[in-house]
């Protein structure tokens, strides 16, 4: 593996340019692991990331940010399947609550950065999310 001055590690494929590509395991000096695939130097395709309060994003990542479809739990053990944009909660999406359930009224539809705009059922969208998580 390769460890940078600031105490990053990453263990994995590289390509001829000396950047993170392929598969890989990135570990930040915060406690934030990432595991899945890079493309040059940033984490994008599929992967998972852990931080360090417990919470976790798993799914599509393009250019280093959550983006496409995924899962992301929080610590407290709410959750979020379904469209990610950039970084956000963006899209198409359902909410499940720690206690197992969507809300009243139900928290599914729309979101735009992290708010839901719309409501509408999107089961289609919630099955890709966990099929790719």
């Amino acid at each position: 593996g390769f460890r940078w001055d600031d105490g990053t590690r990453y263990v994995g494929d590289w390509s001829a340019r000396g950047q993170k590509h392929g598969m890989g395991h990135l570990l930040l000096p915060d406690g934030t692991r990432y595991d899945g695939a890079f493309s040059h130097g940033m984490c994008s395709g599929l992967g998972v990331m852990c931080f360090p309060d417990g919470s976790k994003y798993e799914g599509e990542f393009m250019q280093g940010w959550f983006h496409g479809h995924g899962i992301f739990w929080r610590s407290d053990g709410m959750r979020y399947e379904g469209e990610f944009r950039g970084g956000r909660i963006w899209g198409l999406g359902l909410v499940t609550f720690s206690d197992g359930t969507h809300g009243f009224p139900r928290n599914e539809g729309f979101f735009q950065d992290c708010r839901l705009i719309r409501k509408k059922r999107c089961p289609e969208v919630v099955q890709k999310a966990q099929k790719i998580a």
